[in-house]
């Protein structure tokens, strides 16, 4: 069977220029994220600093732009002087957030120093958990500051003469949930927030900040936590941070690929908070966004439920994905484009070994999870303008969805490479998706690519088999006439990439 979905594509219906930031991502001292992860000194791959060039390589294939460090709910316990300086002279550390023992091998300046050679930047969160003003303070002048004063005079002793120049910093994580280390009532956090924004700020002015959002969507206490937030922080802060996980934990395949409009909803509800105190306080500031953790996570739930406490390093979070995941991650990056106007960073949680699209075998191979694949298409092939594209799919719906497009899809236009892409899901469990797209703006453009990824199996992984999910470029999109037509698979991530 064959259903069909027609939408326009015009040049000059734009949403705005996608910051590349958006394709970010994030490391957390848990799990083997650091350890085992990005960092394993015995590992045949491994560089002169210990890190597993491998792991380098297949990062380097998603040009992941930002990585946010050191947490997550690790950094509202984490004393950031501990992973400085001598590396035979740092504390072992219980670490509360996750019940391990944290080694601190690993800090800021060997962070910082692994970024540079993925060619990404750092986001740096610091702890207004157990700590405030003063330490966050005192890292940015160690981290940004040039010498001539004791924390940059520090780091030099520690053999970085060159500040790090880092340009993103949140303020905290999570501090609205309960689980958080120093978890924090909207008025106690965005009092700590704005003055210790202000000195941040004066110690670097050129930095941007991230006020913590919501822990989720669902939190009792959302909206009204961003308004307070906001309040206080809305002239000293950059952008406001959004967080979302997704599971299938019922088996409803259709409710599940539908979870992306819940990410939609909870877009267009923290962009109106913001522009409500925008608004109240009759300011000509506008506060982006910063969707600083998201994914699908939910299959490591009970194993990580036995993990004996205060081991180091051990497996944690490492849900290994499906393919159905893989769909549902396309979807939530085109949900993420479709507000390139707004928001202008994102982090998937996380990038190896913890809910990751790289994976790792201990003194073995690295390898690429289902999710790989539609973030890596994204990020390098989805820079430019973001489109508004008039869409009129089919829809279906769910116990949790109404009128649910099976055609779920974005368009990306670089003017400067004269390129337009198409990304689109099939979200239709047993048909065809017919595609009929207006082109007739871009003149003279055809199609060079068309990418799927598809499988008979919604639960097919490449755990033991490395390349059972994997993408193909025999998809039969074409343009006639300025008419594009393709036929779009059951359930399937697909990329359509035209060029002039």
């Amino acid at each position: 069977m064959t259903v069909t979905a027609k939408m326009t594509i015009d040049k000059e219906y734009k949403i705005g220029q996608i910051d590349e930031r958006i394709y970010g991502s994030f490391i957390e001292h848990l799990g083997r994220a650091v350890y085992e992860g990005i960092y394993e000194p015995d590992h045949p791959s491994a560089d002169e600093q210990g890190f597993r060039t491998d792991v380098i390589e297949l990062v380097k294939q998603l040009r992941v732009p930002l990585v946010r460090y050191p947490g997550g709910n690790f950094v509202s316990g984490y004393n950031w002087e501990d992973g400085v300086g001598p590396v035979g002279d740092r504390p072992r550390r219980l670490e509360l957030a996750w019940r391990t023992t944290e080694t601190n091998q690993i800090g800021t300046n060997e962070f910082v120093a692994w970024a540079k050679k993925i060619n990404a930047e750092v986001n740096m969160a610091v702890n207004l958990g157990t700590r405030g003003i003063d330490a966050a303070r005192n890292l940015v002048e160690y981290c940004n500051h040039p010498s001539g004063s004791y924390w940059s005079d520090l780091r030099i002793s520690h053999g970085y003469k060159d500040s790090h120049k880092i340009k993103t910093w949140c303020l905290g994580n999570e501090m609205d949930g309960h689980w958080q280390i120093g978890h924090k009532t909207a008025d106690e956090y965005g009092r700590l927030a704005v003055e210790t924004a202000k000195a941040m700020k004066w110690i670097d002015p050129t930095i941007e900040l991230v006020a913590c959002g919501s822990s989720n969507r669902h939190m009792a206490t959302f909206a009204e936590w961003e308004a307070t937030v906001l309040e206080h922080t809305y002239e000293h802060v950059d952008y406001i941070s959004l967080h979302t996980y997704y599971g299938n934990r019922d088996n409803d395949l259709g409710n599940y690929l539908a979870q992306s409009m819940d990410m939609d909803h909870f877009i267009y509800s923290v962009i109106s908070t913001a522009d409500y105190i925008k608004a109240k306080k009759r300011s000509k500031k506008t506060i982006n966004l910063s969707f600083d953790e998201w994914n699908v996570w939910f299959h490591s739930n009970e194993a990580d439920k036995k993990i004996e406490p205060w081991s180091i390093a051990p497996p944690q979070l490492e849900d290994i994905y499906t393919f159905e995941d893989s769909l549902l991650v396309g979807s939530m990056l085109i949900s993420m484009l479709k507000r390139a106007d707004r928001l202008k960073i994102a982090c998937l949680a996380q990038l190896v070994n913890v809910i990751a699209p790289i994976m790792t075998e201990k003194g073995g191979e690295a390898w690429k999870q289902t999710i790989f694949y539609p973030y890596m298409h994204a990020s390098v092939f989805g820079r430019g303008n973001a489109l508004h594209t008039i869409v009129a799919s089919p829809k279906y719906d769910s116990k949790d969805f109404t009128d649910i497009p099976y055609l779920d899809t974005v368009s990306v236009h670089d003017e400067e490479n004269e390129t337009l892409t198409i990304f689109a899901v099939n979200r239709h469990q047993t048909d065809v998706l017919s595609l009929d797209a207006d082109v007739r703006s871009f003149e003279g453009y055809k199609v060079i690519e068309h990418i799927v990824l598809e499988n008979k199996d919604v639960k097919a992984t490449n755990q033991y088999n490395r390349s059972n999910v994997t993408p193909h470029n025999n998809g039969n999109a074409q343009v006639d006439n300025g008419l594009l037509n393709a036929h779009l698979p059951k359930l399937s991530w697909n990329v359509i990439r035209l060029a002039k």
